[in-house]
């Protein structure tokens, strides 16, 4: 199980194995339970990184490895929206690497589609601190993607009523 200290850890291993493979600098956006450990949003523990597929090369799994067990979740199947990057905070202790954790709204989102009890008790703790209208916003971002598989969408679309009514949104 990871904690913050030692996915923090992790993260700065992998970034110095990244300057050692003379790796170009690239960014990496965290979201699920690492992000909310990252952001220091939740204190559960995770078993591993999740982060977005920004088309990485293949030379960049000899890096990725030193994270352990990680997940490189694919754009086109993951609840996101097309601005999640704007609303995205920089890690600043990694000044190598560009280290981002999405905004709490859009982690609650990307959670809707789930809602397992591990989900839900991550919603729990982050709606209390968000912005709701930011998350309604967020939600209409999502619906009006092209690009989102259609069986992702539809089942996005059948756990939102129950969203909205659980959380009064």
């Amino acid at each position: 199980m990871h904690s913050y200290d030692l996915m923090i850890e992790e993260l700065k291993n992998m970034e110095k194995i990244a300057i050692v493979l003379g790796t170009e600098p690239f960014p990496m956006y965290f979201l699920g339970g690492s992000a909310c450990i990252l952001g220091k949003y939740t204190e559960r523990a995770t078993r591993d990184f999740d982060f977005i597929d920004l088309d990485y090369s293949a030379k960049l799994g000899k890096v990725f490895r030193y994270l352990g067990d990680f997940d490189i979740l694919e754009y086109e199947s993951t609840i996101l929206s097309p601005f999640f990057r704007d609303r995205a905070i920089r890690l600043e202790q990694f000044e190598y690497l560009q280290i981002f954790i999405l905004s709490k709204e859009d982690i609650i989102v990307s959670k809707i589609i789930r809602m397992e009890q591990k989900d839900l008790e991550d919603i729990n703790l982050l709606i209390k601190k968000s912005d709701t209208k930011l998350i309604l916003q967020i939600i209409d971002e999502v619906l009006q993607r092209k690009d989102l598989y259609e069986s992702k969408r539809n089942t996005f679309i059948e756990k939102l009523s129950v969203f909205k009514e659980r959380y009064n949104v």
